[in-house]
């Protein structure tokens, strides 16, 4: 009999694919369930891994999955993330973000599968009553993306309660970097991200960065954010599956460094990295934009052993700097 495997939703994004590079690594058996619309075959480098093209919603899929392997655990990375297009689209990522994972969880219910790690976000918070935030900060999303990924929250503690499902919500913040060979990276199509955006703009291939509010409470007038690498994402990951390995109870965690970096710092440091000038265009604040966005990792770190090992934004942006001037090539 073959062991038990995981099933990883979106494993061929940007997220799941180092998560699921990781756990393969590490002798896990992996199935990867992805629609291919954002994510990537190609990011799933790892030998041994089932790959499967389809959607969360399809029962159908689902049940086939389920019956052909002794799935122990999910992994749930497939999401919409844009916070824009969740404003003027909230069907959609109701649809996706919501409605899909819960035949996902019909599944999960139906054939005894009752461990889940839930790719969530600080967005679930909205505005920061204080900083950093911890994970009792009031949850009071002020997007469709945040109310989205909170709804779902809800329906995994529901079913906690109702059939057993042990769940561990983890709560990114800003999510950036790569593999430190360059063979992965971030691949977003449109790319929305700082550093990528900074990167790309550096090397020409998109138009210049522009700087969404210099006018904020900020010691150099735009916003700090948590950047959290990846690679870190992904250990968290491994670390809440040995979590619920051992039989504990659900729980939630805020995934951060506790360490804010300001738009401006983040430019300075891709133009040392990258050696050329970042062309910047400064506009004005987008609604909704906090200032300050900081999250408090001690829960994680106390109830699943986790913290971040890559605190360096240099570091980071290194990572980055390899993937998008190197095996990226022309894409853009």
């Amino acid at each position: 009999m073959p062991s038990p495997a995981l099933l990883i939703t979106g494993g061929a994004g940007y997220i799941g694919s180092h998560t699921t590079r990781l756990l393969a690594e590490a002798g896990e058996r992996i199935v990867v369930l992805d629609t291919l619309e954002l994510g990537h075959r190609e990011s799933l480098i790892s030998p041994g891994v089932t790959f499967v093209q389809g959607d969360l919603a399809d029962a159908d899929v689902l049940d086939k999955i389920f019956t052909e392997h002794e799935i122990e655990a999910v992994l749930h990375f497939a999401a919409y993330a844009l916070v824009g297009e969740s404003v003027t689209e909230p069907l959609k990522y109701y649809r996706n973000n919501f409605a899909a994972p819960l035949t996902l969880l019909e599944a999960m219910q139906k054939h005894g599968c009752r461990q889940f790690i839930f790719s969530s976000t600080c967005a679930t918070y909205g505005n920061p009553q204080y900083i950093p935030m911890d994970e009792a900060h009031p949850q009071q999303p002020i997007n469709p993306y945040g109310a989205s990924k909170l709804m779902l929250e809800r329906a995994l503690l529901d079913s906690d309660s109702a059939w057993g499902l042990r769940t561990v919500i983890l709560r990114y913040f800003n999510a950036c970097g790569g593999a430190e060979d360059g063979l992965i990276g971030e691949d977003h199509e449109p790319e929305t991200h700082l550093i990528p955006r900074a990167l790309l703009a550096a090397l020409g291939r998109v138009p210049a960065l522009t700087v969404f509010g210099t006018d904020f409470s900020t010691p150099d007038g735009t916003c700090i954010r948590d950047y959290i690498n990846v690679l870190d994402l992904a250990e968290a990951h491994a670390s809440a599956l040995c979590y619920l390995r051992t039989g504990k109870a659900s729980t939630a965690c805020n995934l951060g460094t506790g360490h804010g970096v300001s738009v401006k710092e983040i430019i300075r440091i891709a133009e040392e990295v990258s050696g050329r000038k970042v062309p910047v265009v400064n506009g004005g604040r987008r609604e909704g934009d906090p200032p300050e966005l900081v999250g408090n990792p001690a829960k994680a770190e106390a109830v699943l052993g986790w913290t971040a090992k890559h605190r360096d934004p240099r570091a980071m942006i290194s990572a980055s700097w390899k993937w998008f001037s190197g095996l990226r090539g022309g894409k853009y």
